[in-house]
């Protein structure tokens, strides 16, 4: 994936979406997919852009629908983060069963698990921080429904890996493949990865009927595990300068939107709190992202440091903040998200109750 170095590279990319062909080809790793998802993951765009600029084409809402689905996941995950703010420790619904341990497998960790698919999905996040989200759930299902792990911390691994990580979009998918937040597992076989990744490996332990999941033993090339300890490198930042005349704006790693707020003067402070990432750290490909392109908005300045001692520069003038549910500094406003249905709100216990929602305020469009 080419990363956009520009917002009307992003722009152009929304304008060249097919969503026909989206709707067939996305399970696959050479589908057409939009390449959007840094973007939307990191608040530069919003899932509501997205659809807004689908719909002025005209389109039928049959075209349109695969899509807009899948963007209503991101919403989706959203809602259920604000009403759960520990998807990272706490299960959705049920404890994850069976567990043999809560470490990483070494083979997922060195991309040698003999899949090729997958092995080359670890070393091309590795390298550019984006995987396909089928190769994802790959991943998912033989860390924790083969080799057994606990999903808590390869999540993690992955979270800090991805440029799109998402608190909430990746702990919850995690949690879908290994039967925590529903009561089934998802399993693919070797014809399945070699059918959607155009590979053509052969016996490998994946390959086997779908109907002989669970495997019986943890494979021996998915025996051995590591611990891991993920670190965020602190971010060299230079001193902030507020102007205490004008109103404040802050914005975080979920929220670079160059339009917010436009329509005055403010300080602009991307805060990166110490704290926040210690609970949820990123590789240095990933923060360098976020930072590249805060530093695309005018006037921004990046601050590494703690809200409490950056507030006392910042009293007595408004400070705004847009919502998220861990990302939040006492004595802001908060502006609201841009939603695709902003008439959804609360927590559904699944995808479909919130999609049928969805389903008829589509049907008024």
């Amino acid at each position: 994936m080419k990363l956009a170095q520009s917002f009307s590279e992003i722009v152009d990319r929304i304008d060249s979406i097919d969503p026909v062909a989206y709707g067939k080809t996305r399970n696959f790793e050479s589908g057409k997919v939009t390449q959007l998802s840094p973007y939307i993951s990191r608040g530069i765009i919003s899932t509501k852009n997205v659809v807004e600029s689908l719909r002025s084409r005209g389109l039928p809402n049959n075209q349109l629908t695969p899509l807009i689905q899948q963007l209503a996941w991101r919403d989706y995950f959203q809602r259920v983060g604000q009403h759960r703010p520990n998807l990272d420790r706490e299960p959705l619904r049920q404890e994850q069963i069976p567990v043999s341990h809560q470490q990483m497998p070494t083979a997922i960790l060195e991309a040698k698990t003999g899949i090729s698919a997958l092995d080359r999905g670890i070393l091309h996040l590795l390298e550019t921080g984006c995987m396909h989200n089928h190769v994802r759930m790959y991943t998912a299902s033989i860390a924790t429904n083969v080799a057994l792990a606990h999903w808590a911390l390869p999540a993690r691994w992955m979270y800090y890996h991805l440029l799109d990580a998402d608190f909430a979009s990746n702990f919850i998918s995690w949690q879908w493949v290994c039967g925590v937040s529903r009561d089934r597992k998802y399993f693919a076989n070797q014809d399945n990865i070699n059918h959607f990744c155009a590979t053509r490996d052969r016996n490998t332990f994946l390959e086997v009927e779908t109907e002989s999941f669970p495997l019986k033993e943890i494979p021996s090339v998915l025996q051995p595990k590591t611990r891991i300890s993920l670190i965020t490198t602190p971010v060299e930042t230079e001193a902030i300068s507020i102007n205490p005349h004008l109103p404040t704006c802050l914005y975080t790693a979920y929220n670079l939107d160059p339009h917010w707020r436009q329509d005055q003067e403010y300080n602009r402070i991307l805060v990166l709190e110490p704290a926040f990432f210690e609970r949820f750290p990123m590789a240095d490909h990933t923060l360098d992202f976020v930072v590249s392109w805060a530093n695309k908005i005018p006037g921004m300045q990046v601050y590494w440091g703690s809200w409490d001692d950056l507030a006392n520069y910042c009293r007595g003038k408004k400070i705004f903040q847009k919502e998220h549910p861990h990302l939040k500094f006492w004595g802001a406003e908060t502006d609201e998200r841009d939603w695709i249905f902003p008439e959804i709100t609360g927590f559904y216990p699944s995808f479909f109750g919130f999609w049928k929602r969805a389903e008829k305020i589509m049907a008024t469009w």
